[in-house]
């Protein structure tokens, strides 16, 4: 294998797509062997046999470093090269082009459909040890470059140096380098199709990244962590989460708390873990949803606009850390949720956005592939690869970092071709339909993913619209989530707690018109962060009244009402103690608030509907059963007064809601004779009301009411709610 001037040029020029076939070990037609290096900036070479060799001087066959060795070696063999730069500095290297791939066709086969699961594991930097040699396997899907170079601190960000070999039809580019540990920054130099120019782009399958504005990908080692959840993984392997209750709290890391006093800073993933653990246990919490924890540049997007689909975030430490952060969690016993975003990417120019020089991971035509909405890119969920990357997204963070939910984001704008666009603006799916089949194909296949590697995971979607079976099964023909976001709820509630009570008997149906579809979903009733934003207020702001104390007591009228109606439970943070002002992701929640008892006492309401949610957790057990529902009277709209009942396996509850201030006596029927205990009195002294109430019980008589037996006499405060709870004998 001798060189021509023409097989040189594209080495020299940068565009070789097959460095390996001139560089490396080549037998020779005639016998013996050639070994060629490419080390640009070295003015000398010598290859190394074995240990303690003095080396042999390899030909310098072109002054940009090209060194080449001849022998009569006829079996490949173990060799370096130690090489002197013109600065009088030497290394010794070992050779990334004496290695065959590190990718099978089996390997190229499964990418290609996008039916390798674990693609994470093949794509990206990987350590590996090949042949004994202890280095990273590299490889990025690029299939319309003309050139990929690996670039970063190990050879001096040179696009020349390492060029990586093309891997056939399949558009992936793969190089092992021997010597490269973890800690190691790096990212792809690309020469695309329409021009000669390389641009760079940081690794879409990156584990982690170096802090805006370099964004280079870092080489990490997960294998030292040893994790302590084995118990926690058992018992979610176990249990069914639609039989248990699920109370989320949803939380912003950076802004939850922050060290004031060390000039504002965010806590680290330590810190959060420790700290996150203790108030959710303490407040009765059953897991916690991180609004995305995925790498992302812009602090402003809150992490939804994500360029690290398969990273944790630099701002909180490391991979490694966040691993202890979810750790830390499990053994408080308390879940880990976390936002995915799979709807949109930003078009941040080192990321994915024309990542080869064309639209490979968008749709070209912005009719199909940009957000208008967000100024954001869309995937194209009907290209294997595209596909592939994000199913393995969201499994390597259930594999890795032992999450045990996703909240998908903005699944509305997924399923629909139209979502917020004109006549005109969009393109009919094959069928003439307005539907993204693709979209909705990738979502039932990432829910069956999620359930058959990782039982008892959840996942929830955030899904405004009307779209049918988004809770059934895939097999029954259904998207596959185990919940939805009960959008329609929160906004009809908010809605009438929002006026003067003045006003409310006639917006009383805002209240019980969530029942007529409750049923045909398994639902979270929600109120998120989209609530308290962009001049929509807190959600303390929302409330009806025009002093703090009424807004208190409506809005602890509200919770009470989100914990006793049928469905899991999610709660944005600083709503659980009243934040008055508007969410500010760039400043810690106003704690100082909680000195007042206006506060303190809406933040011991909440821990006692959790603590009763999960002390009568049978009430749980028939969450999605209609029969666990009933009304008493839902009519009673000329006096604001709301009434149901809730059967639970052991347990049954009678929630009574009077939303006017004037205090009532007042009669309803009960199911069951005996005592009623006063479990949750929202008025109660310790939750800062007036203290007004039943003593703590009632007693049932056999007067008929309501289509039940028995009935009570409440004194009813006004702006309180009343939960009462009588177990089964």
């Amino acid at each position: 294998m001798r060189l021509t001037p023409a097989d040189l040029k594209p080495l020299l020029e940068g565009m070789e797509a097959c460095p390996h076939r001139i560089l490396g070990f080549h037998l020779l037609s005639e016998g013996g062997s050639v070994v060629r290096a490419f080390l640009p900036g070295a003015v000398e070479c010598r290859l190394l046999k074995g240990k303690g060799a003095k080396g042999l001087a390899m030909e310098r066959i072109h002054e940009a470093g090209l060194f080449e060795a001849t022998l009569k070696d006829s079996e490949h063999f173990d060799y370096k090269y130690k090489a002197t730069y013109a600065d009088g500095t030497v290394h010794t290297l070992d050779d990334p082009y004496r290695f065959l791939p590190t990718l099978t066709e089996q390997d190229l086969f499964l990418i290609g459909k996008g039916d390798n699961h674990q693609v994470h594991h093949k794509l990206g930097a990987n350590l590996r040890t090949i042949d004994g040699v202890r280095g990273v396997a590299f490889a990025v899907w690029a299939p319309s470059a003309r050139r990929v170079s690996l670039i970063g601190d190990h050879n001096l960000w040179n696009g020349k140096s390492h060029p990586m070999r093309t891997m056939g039809a399949s558009g992936i580019w793969e190089l092992f380098v021997p010597g490269l540990e973890a800690g190691a920054r790096y990212k792809f130099e690309i020469v695309g199709p329409h021009s000669a120019a390389p641009f760079v782009k940081t690794d879409p399958c990156g584990l982690q990244f170096e802090a805006s504005p370099h964004h280079a990908a870092i080489v990490t080692d997960l294998s030292a962590f040893v994790w302590t959840d084995a118990e926690w993984l058992a018992q979610r392997r176990r249990q069914q989460t639609h039989l248990q209750p699920v109370s989320v709290y949803e939380v912003h890391l950076a802004s939850w708390r922050r060290k004031l006093e060390e000039d504002n800073r965010v806590l680290s993933y330590r810190e959060l873990g420790a700290q996150l653990a203790e108030y959710c246990q303490k407040q009765g919490f059953t897991h916690v949803e991180l609004m995305p924890p995925a790498e992302h540049p812009f602090d402003g997007s809150w992490g939804y606009q994500v360029t690290g689909f398969y990273a944790p975030t630099h701002r909180f430490g490391s991979p490694l850390e966040f691993m202890m952060f979810v750790d830390t969690l499990h053994r408080a016993n308390i879940g880990v949720i976390v936002d995915w975003v799979p709807a949109h990417f930003p078009r941040d120019s080192f990321a994915l956005a024309q990542f080869d020089g064309t639209h490979l991971y968008e749709h070209a035509d912005p009719r199909l592939g940009e957000h208008q909405d967000w100024g954001t890119l869309i995937f194209n969920y009907g290209r294997h690869e595209v596909r592939g990357f994000l199913v393995g997204a969201a499994l390597s963070w259930f594999e890795r970092f032992h999450i045990d939910g996703l909240r998908v984001d903005a699944v509305a704008s997924m399923l629909y071709l139209d979502y917020s666009r004109k006549e005109g603006e969009w393109l009919p799916n094959r069928k003439g339909g307005r539907e993204n089949l693709e979209a909705i194909e990738f979502l039932k296949q990432v829910n069956a993913l999620v359930h058959l590697y990782h039982p008892g995971a959840i996942t929830i979607a955030e899904e405004s619209t009307s779209f049918p079976g988004v809770t059934k099964s895939v097999a029954e023909g259904g998207l596959g989530f185990d919940y939805k976001w009960n959008m329609g709820w929160m906004h009809d509630s908010l809605d009438y707690f929002k006026q003067d009570s003045l006003f409310r008997k006639h917006h009383h149906s805002k209240l019980t018109f969530g029942m007529l579809y409750h049923w045909s979903e398994s639902f979270v009733q929600s109120f998120s962060h989209d609530e308290v934003v962009h001049g929509k207020g807190s959600l303390m702001g929302k409330m009806g009244g025009i002093d703090f104390a009424t807004k208190a007591a409506n809005l602890r009228c509200l919770l009470a009402l989100q914990w006793a109606w049928p469905g899991k439970k999610s709660l944005f943070m600083g709503c659980e103690f009243g934040q008055i002002a508007e969410w500010n992701h760039q400043q810690s929640l106003d704690w100082h608030l909680l000195q007042y008892p206006l506060h303190s006492g809406l933040l011991q309401l909440v821990h006692d509907l959790n603590f009763l949610y999960r002390k009568d957790s049978g009430i749980a057990w028939y969450e999605s059963d209609p029969a666990n529902f009933s009304w008493i009277n839902p009519d009673d709209g000329d006096q604001s007064v709301l009434t149901f009942c809730r059967e639970g396996r052991d347990c049954t509850w009678v929630f009574v809601g009077n939303f006017t201030p004037i205090e009532r006596t007042y009669r309803l029927g009960v199911p069951h004779s005996g005592i009623w205990e006063e479990a949750i009195n929202t008025d109660s002294a310790h939750y800062a009301g007036r203290g007004l109430g039943n003593l703590g019980s009632v007693r049932a008589e056999s007067i008929p009411l309501n289509g039940r037996p028995y009935s009570v006499e409440v004194r009813l405060p006004g702006l309180t709610v009343l939960i009462f709870r009588q177990t089964k004998g």
